[in-house]
């Protein structure tokens, strides 16, 4: 498993968040719902980078898929622990160290009890939308057929090819990669790897990878729309994931 200095670098966002914070079964979300009619049957599960839900990043992306008809649910998986907004630059953040203390034993459960509840409710399809550490747990999802859509970027965290390999063997979600020119987590060999696994039509759900030049990994969430490649792949990616959605889920 990968993470890279860039894991924690990156811009801050300037805008006004327009969802709202709830707890669901204990756990801490962020939901930003579309202000026309939209699918009741169909939930966006956001799993954010190591920032957490309240990264204004965070909440301003999920705002943008509700802009575009979709109920988003960004989930605090980090159970009120995401790396504090301070480290954001900081180059003295011990990540490693949180890492330590946020495996699978603690972040899966939030995850499920969330899909359980909104599974009460009438959500019958999920798609998942995740940045970084989210990727990974993105793949989990998808993995188990938890979701019926995944879409990561820039993931880390990820054993390749294994993790490719048990993706294209047990799940049924259609995957969107988004991936980028510097990127220690998720590299150009990874990348071909996934294509050599996943692409010329082999996974039957449908796979697709989108590369954007001149982006460093963490671009799709913290990228710096003040330099003009960067701004093309944040807003790339999100297109590119909005498409593969609505074509998928």
């Amino acid at each position: 498993m990968s993470f890279c200095k860039d894991c924690i670098q990156g811009v801050r966002h300037e805008g006004e968040p327009q969802g709202t914070l709830e707890t669901i079964d204990g756990v801490a979300c962020y939901v930003a719902t579309p202000a026309v009619d939209y699918p009741k049957d169909k939930v966006i599960l956001f799993l954010p980078d190591a920032f957490g839900i309240e990264f204004i990043n965070t909440k301003l992306l999920a705002d943008d898929f509700a802009i575009n008809g979709f109920k988003v649910v960004a989930v605090d998986f980090f159970n009120g622990d995401s790396v504090p907004p301070d480290a954001l630059n900081s180059g003295s953040f011990d990540l490693m160290g949180w890492f330590a203390n946020h495996g699978p034993e603690q972040t899966r459960p939030p995850l499920d009890k969330v899909i359980a509840v909104l599974r009460e409710e009438g959500v019958t399809k999920f798609g998942a939308t995740g940045y970084c550490f989210g990727g990974r747990y993105t793949f989990d999802l998808a993995i188990d057929n938890a979701i019926q859509c995944a879409v990561a970027s820039h993931p880390s965290a990820l054993k390749i090819p294994d993790d490719l390999e048990t993706y294209f063997s047990k799940s049924q979600a259609p995957l969107l990669i988004n991936s980028c020119e510097i990127d220690q987590s998720f590299p150009a060999a990874a990348q071909a790897k996934a294509d050599e696994i996943f692409g010329d039509d082999k996974f039957a759900p449908g796979y697709k990878r989108e590369y954007f030049p001149g982006c460093t990994h963490g671009f799709a969430v913290r990228g710096d729309i003040n330099d003009p490649l960067v701004k093309a792949g944040k807003e790339g990616a999100f297109k590119a994931a909005v498409e593969f959605f609505l074509e998928h889920l």
